[in-house]
């Protein structure tokens, strides 16, 4: 069962002379639990795809569906709440509350949506991610390794099917980036979550299940990775970072 399918979906800015065709007539579709990684050049328009399946972005024709919804066909309110509810976010930039704790930017999203935290989910979270010791400290307080992992933390808190990371390891070391992955693996594994990936690294590309290629708004399928260049590591739990 696909989980998503877009659907010749285009994008352009602008109009005439000066339009620019960002997207042109994307079509893929992705199963459950599939882990994917989108690759392409600076403005390709790999981001802008992006921005289209998490519906952050409107496209000028074509459609996005997940799990069974097309996105763009609901209203702005029933939008917003399906977004809450059913996609998670990571970015490069971390995008945290300043003001708020460790604990508190991950239960977050629960809170926006009016609903209570599941405690005993949050503090298998705050193992995984090895942030227990630092559940109370600001984001301030922090290295840029343990920043991203309540990033993650806070896109699993609402147990979403699918998983959108712009660049999560933009700006993390080699050991921190390895184990960034190795933690959406897992989480992919365990909750058995889509997860749609931007990066630039070619290794961290081929860590993923399949490749697709975005170049001049044009997607090309790469296939499937025969092998990958980190392993994941073995077990049946999720894999514990390091503090």
């Amino acid at each position: 069962m696909n989980l998503l399918e877009v659907c010749k979906v285009s994008k352009t800015y602008g109009s005439g002379e000066t339009a620019v065709k960002a997207l042109k007539k994307v079509t893929f579709s992705v199963p459950k639990g599939e882990y994917v990684a989108i690759v392409g050049e600076s403005g390709s328009g790999k981001s802008t795809l992006l921005n289209m399946i998490g519906a952050l972005d409107t496209p000028t024709s074509g459609k996005v569906v997940i799990s069974g919804k097309e996105i763009f066909s609901m209203d702005d309110r029933k939008l917003t709440i399906f977004r809450r509810r059913n996609i998670g976010f990571i970015f490069q930039s971390f995008n945290l509350i300043p003001e708020l704790t460790v604990e508190q930017n991950i239960v977050f999203p629960v809170l926006l949506d009016y609903q209570k935290p599941d405690k005993k989910y949050l503090e298998e979270l705050l193992a995984v991610l090895n942030l227990k010791e630092r559940r109370g400290h600001l984001p301030s307080q922090l290295s840029g390794g343990q920043q991203q992992r309540v990033a993650i933390g806070r896109a699993l808190m609402t147990r979403p099917s699918l998983i959108l990371a712009d660049e999560p390891t933009g700006n993390l070391d080699t050991q921190n980036s390895n184990e960034v992955i190795a933690l959406l693996k897992e989480a992919s594994k365990k909750y058995e979550q889509t997860i749609i990936m931007i990066t630039h690294s070619r290794s961290i590309a081929q860590t993923a299940d399949r490749v697709l290629n975005v170049s001049d708004g044009v997607l090309t399928d790469l296939g499937r990775c025969c092998e990958s260049t980190a392993q994941s590591p073995k077990g049946n739990g999720l894999v514990t970072a390091r503090s």
